[in-house]
């Protein structure tokens, strides 16, 4: 089978197994149907696997989750769902059985981090060397025990940590599952076992299984977290923006730029969590050209800065700090304006409002604040 685009190139598929019940996870439901933001584990892995040159993809389920995998699915072109067995052994081969190809990948739908280049690595060792399993050096110094408890360290240096995806060549892995008989820990195990020669590719840290309540939190190393904090007074003759809106109110806030403190807020987070100079040194406010600017005008300028270091934005979260006016009818449109500027969905920005029942200049009605917070990922694709 070769692809009708290209005679030469070969044609690599996925299995995605989530065929697992995940009891460790404390969830009372199959763990990769679970919200990491503002998307499930198996979307996080599904949108990895589509940055790369895979065509089909085969997700393997429980018929239990069937229609709710089905139904996520159903988002992206070219995948199928089918069943799986009683152990994952059974359930590979059910996707193996499922599409052929001539390099598949086999990937623990619960490895949500990993990454399109992980991927590549696993694929380009495939093509070249027949295998591409992704691996991580050992950190910790592993025992082997004997049956009298005596413990023997075994060469560090020697040994890997495998992980998903774990790439073959379609014939070689199906040739290995068709002779498999016993109990296996992964793929390439089954592989080796029928006489093939595993190859490794490095894998990432990041490219956890998730398996504890834990793992559910665990922020990959690869993101950063910025922090932002604006405060401005109020004063007539002044318009009120927040994040891009006008807001109907008799008092404005103070500034050299048009003031919107919770875009400014949200500018200082992403500078932060991008190792960048703060908004006062970017956006000097003894710099007429910055006089009655538009912060949203900044706000754009802040995104080319972050995306040319290779990061982009995974979520902002930002209070509004103000006892008058009532901001809860405007918040969607101050949502939907932040979202609009920095090119993302809607749902990876949250703001609320909150007062300070009273106190302070801020109580008094005399001031508006806002914190921000941001987290930035690597940007893997080149795109935001």
């Amino acid at each position: 089978m070769k692809s009708s685009t290209d005679a030469c190139s070969p044609v690599i598929c996925a299995v995605i197994v989530c065929a697992g019940k995940g009891e460790r996870s404390g969830l009372p439901y199959n763990k990769v149907l679970h919200h990491i933001g503002h998307k499930t584990v198996l979307e996080m892995t599904l949108d990895a696997f589509r940055q790369t040159k895979i065509g089909h993809i085969t997700v393997v389920t429980s018929e239990a989750d069937f229609s709710a995998i089905r139904d996520i699915t159903a988002a992206y072109d070219d995948i199928s769902v089918v069943i799986g067995g009683a152990t994952r052994s059974l359930s590979v081969q059910a996707g193996l059985n499922a599409h052929a190809c001539d390099i598949v990948l086999i990937h623990d739908g619960a490895r949500p981090y990993v990454t399109p280049d992980i991927i590549d690595r696993a694929i380009d060792s495939a093509i070249l060397y027949g295998s591409g399993i992704a691996a991580v050096p050992a950190v910790d110094t592993v025992k082997r025990v004997q049956p009298d408890g005596v413990a023997h360290s075994l060469p560090r240096a020697q040994l890997y940590n495998a992980q998903t995806p774990q790439a073959f060549r379609y014939a070689e892995i199906m040739d290995a599952y068709t002779g498999a008989n016993g109990t296996f820990t992964d793929d390439a195990e089954v592989y080796e076992n029928a006489g093939y020669s595993p190859r490794l590719v490095d894998g990432s840290y990041d490219n956890i299984k998730v398996t504890t309540p834990n793992d559910f939190i665990v922020i990959p190393k690869s993101c950063r977290i910025g922090v932002g904090f604006d405060v401005h007074r109020l004063t007539e003759s002044r318009k009120l923006i927040l994040g891009g809106v006008t807001i109907d109110y008799e008092l404005g806030l103070l500034g050299h730029s048009d003031a919107d403190v919770l875009t400014h807020a949200i500018m200082d987070a992403l500078l932060s969590a991008a190792n960048l100079p703060d908004i006062g040194v970017l956006f000097p406010d003894n710099d007429d050209k910055y006089l009655g600017i538009s912060s949203i005008t900044l706000l754009k300028e802040v995104l080319r800065h972050v995306e040319s270091g290779g990061l982009k934005i995974g979520n902002i979260s930002a209070v509004i700090i103000a006892q008058k006016p009532k901001l809860a009818p405007v918040i969607m449109d101050i949502r939907s304006s932040l979202a609009c500027a920095l090119g993302i969905d809607v749902t990876q920005i949250n703001i609320s409002a909150t007062t300070t029942e009273k106190l302070g200049i801020i109580g008094e009605g005399n001031a508006i604040a806002a914190s921000a917070s941001c987290i930035l990922t690597e940007n893997t694709n080149g795109q935001h």
